[in-house]
């Protein structure tokens, strides 16, 4: 398999079909950990649904009149309006989600049957970004669709969230087989930089499912974030747990992730 070759930044996917997994937060407490780590740090809400955008404090920007993320998705023309709508956060960039994004999974499934190959737009937009960023972070969308497709296309790194209850097994099973489906189509390489159990809690169930993940993914790093209060009130603060006012014992395992992301990508560099 061949990489993308236009791979501006160390970017990352944060992708699980499975809705509800916490992915939003994850995506989140990473770049604020990053962040914590000296890093410039682009998170990308591609969520239709704007959860991150929203939560971030930044409605007037889910709620904008054109050019929106829409645009830079759909449309061939419009990748460089990305430069027009990041906003600034205290802790991270962001480039926000749109209401209209609600309309993208439609537009690119038109587009591809008529052999238009927007795939890539995503990715040439965070190219042809102006400012320079040592991380890009993309919320992918809870659905398998052209979408997540093209945040899979654009990172070709990805960092999976999941529940540690029986159901998010079928859906890691369905998340591989859709990597490895986009890779042959795509004769690109998707990397799998990590693997979150999220919310974890003291249950039988729990400690199956996190031995079951362990075993999904054995040859990358699993981290485990325990359910914790404090990791809910700082997202409806609109920011990570390292910006909020209250301290959790989770900070070390995002500060663990960024580490491991800073350990992978210098390592890649190398090869």
């Amino acid at each position: 398999m061949t990489s993308h070759a236009s791979q501006a930044y160390n970017t990352v996917a944060l992708y699980n079909a499975k809705g509800g997994t916490g992915k939003t937060t994850v995506g989140i407490n990473v770049a604020g950990a990053l962040n914590q780590r000296g890093h410039d740090v682009l998170f990308v809400d591609l969520d239709p649904q704007g959860n991150a955008t929203e939560g971030l404090g930044l409605v007037e920007a889910y709620d904008a009149q054109p050019p929106n993320l829409f645009d830079v998705v759909t449309d061939s023309e419009m990748r460089d309006a990305a430069n027009e709508i990041v906003q600034d956060n205290p802790e991270f960039g962001v480039l926000p989600s749109n209401v209209d994004m609600l309309n993208a999974e439609r537009e690119l499934i038109i587009a591809d049957y008529e052999g238009e190959d927007v795939l890539p737009n995503l990715s040439h937009a965070l190219v042809a970004l102006d400012r320079d960023y040592d991380y890009v972070l993309i919320d992918s969308p809870p659905f398998f669709g052209e979408v997540s497709d093209s945040a899979l296309f654009a990172a070709q790194n990805v960092l999976v969230p999941a529940l540690t209850e029986s159901t998010s097994q079928r859906a890691v099973e369905l998340l591989l087989d859709q990597i490895e489906r986009l890779e042959q189509t795509r004769d690109i390489y998707i990397r799998e930089v990590g693997a979150v159990a999220n919310r974890v809690e003291s249950t039988n169930e729990a400690e199956r499912m996190q031995e079951w993940i362990q075993q999904a993914f054995p040859d990358i790093p699993v981290f485990n974030v325990r359910k914790r209060v404090a990791l809910q009130r700082a997202y409806g603060a609109g920011v990570s747990i390292f910006e909020h006012d209250e301290s959790s014992d989770m900070s070390k395992v995002f500060l663990d992730i960024a580490d491991s992301l800073d350990e992978q990508f210098q390592e890649a560099t190398h090869v």
